[in-house]
């Protein structure tokens, strides 16, 4: 008889956290990047390589934030519900 689909099982469940920890750490390896972008993008000398470099390190930005929340957030939900089974 097959296990139910929707239920977490030990080895499961540490590589789902193994999974989301990494999800995060490459989220902030991003996040830093484009900051370290954003830095960089003030030495230059072109207007328009500025403007360019600005908006794209913004957006880089941008969605590394919210990927990072996100993944935050689905970790602190599962830490909430651990001691809930779902059958």
């Amino acid at each position: 008889m097959d296990p139910p689909r929707n239920r977490f099982f030990p080895m499961d469940r540490l590589f789902w956290w193994i999974r989301q920890t990494l999800l995060v750490a490459g989220g902030c390896f991003f996040l830093f990047f484009g900051v370290h972008i954003l830095i960089a993008a003030y030495r230059l000398n072109d207007p328009f390589d500025f403007v360019m470099t600005f908006f794209a390190s913004n957006l880089i930005i941008l969605i590394s934030a919210v990927l990072v929340l996100g993944f935050i957030l689905r970790m602190i939900k599962m830490y909430k519900d651990r001691g809930e089974e779902v059958v």
